[in-house]
């Protein structure tokens, strides 16, 4: 059990960040975080060691974030009925604030694998290496699409697709 104690030490802090870079609640990526842990292990005797320990624990936690989508897809509340998002007050920058929810509603509209790269690498502090293994890609290919999509938000955002 030593073991598993060392392996939560060094790789909790990685975990979490990818699932709050996916969620965005850090209430819900803590969760995440803990059944992240519990299912590797439950699963540990399948870990071959073909790629990095802090990419498979991301990898269950991937598929931990898209079971909790799935879920709370069939329970969404009618937009009619959602409770209204405060409005932040002048004392709070809201310029500032207007940028960044103008630029996380920019990458919200990004097609999936280029909005998972942008979350992994700028929310999550993964490598470019640690987003490929997690996309099943190569660290070339998540190195190429984070910098497209970061020319293409910065050049008008997501709405104007090619």
């Amino acid at each position: 059990m030593d073991d598993m104690d060392a392996i939560y030490r060094s790789h909790a802090q990685t975990v979490y960040k990818f699932l709050l870079a996916q969620c965005r609640d850090p209430d819900l990526a803590e969760e995440l975080t803990q059944e992240t842990f519990y299912r590797a292990v439950c699963s540990i005797d399948r870990f071959d060691g073909s790629c990095k320990l802090s990419v498979w624990l991301c990898q269950i936690a991937k598929h931990l974030w898209y079971q909790h989508l799935r879920k709370s897809q069939k329970e969404t509340v009618p937009l009619e009925t959602a409770p209204e998002t405060p409005v932040p007050s002048a004392e709070d920058g809201v310029l500032d604030q207007e940028g960044r929810l103008t630029l996380l509603r920019q990458i919200h509209r990004l097609p999936e694998p280029q909005r998972e790269v942008i979350y992994l690498r700028a929310f999550g502090n993964l490598s470019f290496r640690e987003i490929g293994d997690v996309l099943g890609k190569t660290e070339n290919w998540a190195r190429v699409t984070f910098y497209r999509t970061k020319e293409k938000l910065r050049n008008g955002g997501a709405s104007h697709e090619k």
